[in-house]
């Protein structure tokens, strides 16, 4: 099998220290560490307050972070873009499919609330800050109700980050620094009033207003996954590289709260030999996973996440994914991601099942078996012979295919905060001056890999770092 794509890079040592021992600093209201979707939506959202003198920092190189890696796609309900496309959606039809996937584990109260804020961050987006978004209305990802997606072009989270980012740097109030880290905060009292960094710019800072934890989660910490997430130790790591649980680790070095560490996002549309993400639409627009056998082993539409595990349980930890040249035409063009993997030789073509399986690796005769029962299922919508009844349509020659694998993306685990994105201490009182999100907070996934409905990530990154923002400036 191949390496993977994404090496982390080591923890960042943390540090707290106490004011008084602070001599010299920098000035700055607004402390945010981490040029993701978090910290660029609370970046956006604090210079709302045109007082504020805000100040990014981000360990990498450029930004983007787990944001970048990902579709892009924000789940969000009763929003102008899917009254125009005639889509009808509601608030309680979203937090039952939240909630519902994740067998009722979340937190209630923080789903129902980042549910009833997703319209408002989606017309903040497009109106404040004129992001080109659309409504996803030609396939639902498993277990969405209703078409709630809502993508920027290229359905690529790199084309969102281009945009935020370009905001960004267009605010004249707002200061952005690279390859740079947050190494520690400092503490009056219990407050946060200032924060230290490290690398491109070593500095340590006097922090107005607050501090903003948006570094993401910890699948990138070895020791941090062996520890709550030991299942998905050894798979694949193909997240950002930084995300090595360093505002996760300061915020407890404070006494904060923490839930659901367990949490995490796996994908099972990594391509074994080109190393390339291709998409899930394959499987929610028709397509199946085999093992070596030649057999299906799960239903595909429970979701990436939970079926990345069931692909790693299979021999060499590998799924045979076919679909036919219907889906080959339909998604491409519409994901960037699919291209790159078109271009890239991800996909073997052959003109029968027997071919393609020969051609992969997988048993010939009985994968042909195997899709010809699957074929008849869908064709008379029947019991599927692993349950699946979602996305189901019969495959016709010619055939695509390639090998995938299950693979860690992020971690859904992280910090207790509040409805305005404050971090909390395991009393349930507030850190003044310190708010988190995205991979830092606690998420709405509840427990393990098969709580994550798509989407879930994006709706906690962007819409944490747009509440932190806002009220930070009062807003």
């Amino acid at each position: 099998m191949a390496a993977p794509s994404a090496q982390a890079q080591d923890p960042v040592d943390i540090r707290v220290t106490d004011a008084n021992t602070v001599t010299t600093a920098q000035q700055t209201d607004v402390l945010i560490a981490g040029g993701g979707g978090t910290g660029l939506a609370a970046a956006l959202a604090a210079a709302s307050d045109p007082t504020l003198q805000i100040t990014v920092v981000e360990k990498a190189e450029r930004c983007g972070g787990n944001t970048a890696r990902s579709t892009g796609m924000i789940p969000a309900a009763e929003t102008r873009l899917q009254a125009a496309a005639d889509v009808e959606d509601s608030i309680g039809e979203m937090v039952d499919d939240i909630l519902s996937k994740n067998d009722h584990t979340a937190d209630p109260a923080r789903v129902r609330y980042l549910c009833e804020q997703s319209a408002p961050l989606i017309h903040w987006l497009v109106d404040d800050w004129d992001v080109d978004l659309h409504i996803v209305d030609d396939f639902k990802y498993p277990k969405h109700s209703r078409f709630r997606m809502h993508a920027p072009p290229g359905r690529n989270g790199e084309n969102l980050i281009a945009q935020l980012l370009e905001r960004v740097e267009a605010t004249e109030q707002i200061t952005l620094h690279t390859e740079t880290a947050l190494a520690g905060l400092v503490v009056d009292d219990g407050a946060v009033v200032g924060a230290e960094t490290t690398g491109g710019m070593d500095a340590q800072f006097d922090v107005g207003a607050a501090v903003v934890l948006a570094t993401d989660g910890f699948a990138g910490n070895t020791a941090m996954i062996a520890e709550h997430c030991p299942e998905i130790a050894d798979a694949y790591y193909y997240g950002s590289p930084g995300n090595t649980g360093d505002g996760i680790r300061l915020g407890a070095a404070l006494g904060a709260g923490t839930a659901t560490m367990d949490a995490y996002q796996a994908h099972a549309s990594v391509a074994v030999d080109t190393e390339l993400l291709t998409t899930y639409a394959i499987i929610m627009t028709g397509g199946v996973v085999l093992n070596e056998d030649g057999e299906r082993f799960a239903d595909e539409t429970k979701g990436y996440s939970r079926f990345a595990v069931d692909i790693l349980g299979q021999p060499g930890g590998v799924g045979y994914e076919i679909f036919d040249t219907t889906i080959m035409d339909d998604l491409t063009g519409e994901f960037e991601d699919f291209d790159i993997a078109v271009e890239a030789g991800t996909f073997t073509r052959a003109d029968s099942v027997e071919e393609l399986a020969t051609a992969l690796g997988c048993a010939p005769a009985t994968a042909a078996e195997t899709v010809q029962a699957y074929n008849a299922a869908a064709a008379a919508d029947t019991t599927d012979p692993v349950g699946r009844a979602d996305g189901r349509k019969p495959l016709e020659a010619p055939f695509y295919g390639h090998r995938v694998t299950g693979s860690l993306f992020h971690t859904q685990g992280g910090l207790t905060v509040d409805e305005h994105a404050r971090v909390l201490r395991e009393d349930g009182e507030p850190i003044p001056g310190l708010y988190a999100g995205g991979g830092v907070a606690g998420g709405i996934s509840g427990h393990g890999p098969g709580g994550y409905l798509s989407g879930n990530g994006l709706l906690t990154a962007l819409g944490y770092g747009r509440l932190a923002g806002l009220h930070i400036a009062g807003a």
